[in-house]
């Protein structure tokens, strides 16, 4: 960034380009504005490069017009490059806004998605307002951005708002410099905007513009499931209060017990429900909007204030969010305090994002269908956030953070690299020079569909950020789908990239951090170097290389992917392989009445065998063992299931108040948890209550982490450990491990702006390919 200009008292001509977010977020009106107040003549326009000033005037104005671009931009702008040259003056007589300029380098950054503004809100519930009760009011301050655009520079032609011509109204606002709508793209009215429409599930029409609203709380008030076409695809909503709404959504989208997001009316709606702080409403009510996990409130008995059980079964967490379109808004204008806003696709499927898809896609699950006719280009899910010490940690990037950057340490001649991502949780990454571009949310790529959703997606990133890559990184597993779609994508290299390591460096980019750390790399399955499942890793290394230190010793999962879905399989494997023939005696003991006595032996005679039984040092199997041992979860329904819901049973007030870890063993390399499984036994015997064996389990996992990198740190010199890995998103083991590592003098890196979990890998997986091309090694 240049240096402050000094004022001299005369007439000078600078020309200033500014590159970030800065296109589609209100910076031309507002680079119009601020000219006129300091009498500055000149231009502005949007290039492919991004917005370039022509400012002309007395010196003593430039300096303060250039402070103020600096000190005071748009609030939805970021800017990531200010560039100024002096050039001689050219005698402007005014200051206009150009057409914008196309050009074959794209340096300009789309705009996320921004949550309706307050003045937007004030305007559809103004009766005299020419936007009330109109679901797609928007100005220079909030609406789709991203969701809508096809190419840049950012116009209205290059949207699917160019469907859409202005009336005389709109067109008016949309020049006048002094209106909220100067140079709105998507801006629209009742008059010549979007529509929404009602339909049955056979597509029939049953309501329009002007009677959808009453129709929908009636139905909604009925039990009806409702699919609602949103700013980046559909969402399946009921009545979050209605049990049986709730029920009849789960069977339909085949949805035993994962939780259900909720949108509140408000701010009041959410504290009602569930415990929010400061940090959580700011998030809550910021332009991302997204949902951020919340603990529930426990209702004074027979209160009847609770949420049903049936929105999050088993947990004492709720993701919740608050209405982010003028839609939502009109929707929480009736009988509704919370309502159900779940990812609309079937699960494992990818968000449905266009109506004739809608039909068919979720007519099996939606009642009827509340869409309209503005057509979504880029699919966008809800992003998912958690306030942990006041810092915001992202579990799912996506809607209102893409495709904004994360800036990364690399040089301007870095080749575009792509990350192709993990098989779950899936989105891709972009290296461009030193900016690193996040996909939205792609989720499973293991089908048809979800590999056309990741195609589609990176064609369309492709265009909007002008590169195509050069390099291609993917999961070094052999199986994964990943690999085979990374082989599609034209490229002069590919790079495989080990799954834990691409954690590791992705941790270290993410906090600008060169050089090597200890890695603390904690999930449930990943690629070892050996052939082996790795999963609780005690790695040192940095984007060049790594090296494996410590890990959780080896235990068959008996059926393999069987192993992973019924989480007593892997508590089998457990207790055979630590405790021997005790532990044969405590799996019939423990799943007596629970498992068949038949599957119950076989499954043992597997994890003494090892017929069909891989090897796993994961640290998510750990937890389903425990989980199963304790009768928490039997089954993981969904990613990670058991994992979460023992993780939730902790009590959080009981750490380093008089409860203590269990003892396990260090043999080599190897950590063995066998007498942390035997003391786990006999508290259960003992009549223990769960909370208080799931606090000690916790505590013993911290334990194995600091006294491994302690070890490590001796032997190496390192003082700076990474955390990453989907365990992490363990609130109570992620604050106590960083409490515990800081006071042991340890600067301990970890995610915020990148999720911890395999959503994060793409990142690791470019870095890793950028070190590679850096020592000719691609």
């Amino acid at each position: 960034m240049a240096t402050r200009v000094e004022p001299e008292g005369k007439i000078v001509h600078y020309r200033i380009m500014l590159q970030g977010v800065v296109q589609g977020v209100g910076f031309r009106p507002f680079v119009y504005n601020l000219a006129r107040s300091w009498g500055i003549k000149g231009s502005v326009l949007n290039s492919s490069r991004g917005v370039i000033i022509q400012a002309e005037g007395e010196k003593k104005n430039m300096i303060n017009f250039i402070n103020s671009l600096k000190e005071h931009p748009p609030s939805l702008s970021v800017i990531s490059n200010f560039q100024i040259s002096q050039e001689q003056p050219r005698g402007y007589t005014a200051f206009k806004i150009l057409s914008s300029r196309p050009g074959a380098e794209k340096d300009a950054l789309v705009p996320p998605d921004a949550a309706t503004c307050p003045a937007c809100v004030k305007e559809i519930f103004d009766p005299q307002d020419r936007h009330h009760a109109y679901p797609f009011t928007n100005c220079t301050n909030c609406g789709p951005r991203f969701t809508i655009i096809n190419e840049i520079p950012y116009d209205r032609p290059k949207t699917s708002m160019a469907a859409f011509d202005m009336c005389a109204d709109c067109d008016r606002e949309y020049h006048e410099p002094g209106d909220r709508r100067f140079h709105a793209q998507p801006a629209a009215c009742p008059a010549c905007g979007p529509q929404p429409e009602l339909v049955d599930s056979n597509g029939e029409k049953l309501a329009g513009q002007d009677n959808w609203l009453e129709q929908c709380w009636d139905m909604l008030q009925a039990g009806k499931i409702f699919a609602l076409k949103s700013l980046g695809g559909f969402h399946l909503t009921c009545d979050a209060t209605n049990p049986e709404a709730l029920a009849t959504l789960r069977r339909r989208k085949g949805r035993d017990a994962k939780p259900f997001a909720v949108m509140c009316r408000d701010a009041a709606a959410v504290q009602k429900y569930c415990e929010v702080g400061e940090n959580e409403l700011t998030l809550l009510s910021s332009p991302q909007a997204p949902i951020v996990i919340l603990r529930k409130k426990c209702p004074a008995a027979g209160s009847g204030r609770g949420l049903p059980e049936g929105l999050a079964p088993g947990l004492k967490t709720l993701g919740v969010m608050l209405p982010y379109t003028p839609l939502h808004h009109l929707l929480f204008s009736g009988p509704f305090e919370v309502l159900v806003m779940t990812s609309g696709n079937y699960s494992t499927l990818p968000l449905v994002k266009d109506n004739h898809r809608a039909l068919s896609g979720l007519g099996g699950i939606a009642d009827c269908f509340l869409w309209h006719d503005r057509d979504i280009v880029n699919r966008c899910d809800d992003s998912l956030a958690r306030v942990i010490d006041g810092e915001t940690h992202i579990y799912r990037r996506s809607r209102g953070y893409v495709p904004h950057p994360v800036a990364v340490s690399c040089g301007r001649d870095t080749p575009v690299i792509l990350g192709v991502g993990g098989e779950m949780k899936n989105s891709f990454c972009l290296l461009k020079q030193n900016q690193a571009f996040f996909s939205a949310h792609i989720g499973e790529i293991d089908s048809l569909e979800g590999e056309e959703n990741l195609f589609t997606s990176l064609l369309n990133f492709q265009k909007l950020i002008g590169v195509v890559p050069e390099i291609v990184a993917y999961d070094a597993h052999p199986g994964y789908a990943s690999a085979r779609v990374a082989r599609r994508i034209p490229a002069r290299s590919y790079v495989a990239v080990q799954h834990h390591h691409a954690h590791l460096a992705s941790c270290l980019a993410e906090n600008r951090q060169a050089g090597e750390a200890i890695g603390v790399i904690l999930d449930g399955t990943g690629y070892g170097s050996d052939g082996h499942l790795w999963g609780f890793e005690i790695l040192t290394g940095s984007d060049k290389n790594f090296s494996r230190r410590y890990h959780l010793a080896y235990v068959p999962l008996p059926g393999g992917e069987m192993a992973i879905r019924y989480t007593w399989r892997s508590a089998v494997g457990y207790l055979i392989t630590f405790l021997g023939d005790d532990g044969k005696k405590h799996a019939g003991s423990v799943f007596k009445g629970k498992v068949s006595p038949t599957d119950l032996n076989l499954v043992i005679k597997m994890a003494e065998t090892g017929f069909n039984s891989p090897l796993s040092s994961g640290c998510g199997r750990l937890f389903d063992a425990v989980s199963a041992i304790l009768g928490v979860c039997l089954e993981n329904t969904y990613e990670g299931q058991a994992a979460v819901e023992l993780g939730e049973a902790v009590r959080e007030s009981a750490a380093g108040g008089g409860v203590y870890p269990y003892s396990y063993d260090l043999a080599g390399e190897e950590i063995r948890p066998g007498p942390t499984l035997a003391g786990i036994l006999a508290d259960r015997l003992a009549g223990e209550p769960v909370e208080l064996v799931s606090t000690r389990f916790h505590l013993t996992i911290i334990s194995m982490i600091v006294e491994t990198v302690e070890r490590v740190s001796a032997a190496t010199g390192l003082r700076n450990v990474v955390l990453s890995g989907g365990v992490w998103q363990n609130r109570f083991l992620f604050r106590a491990a960083k409490e515990a590592l800081s006071a042991r003098g340890f600067k301990v890196l970890y995610h915020r702006q990148v999720p911890a979990n395999d959503g994060g890998i793409a990142l690791g997986q470019v870095m890793i390919a950028h070190r590679r091309w850096q020592g000719k090694c691609v």
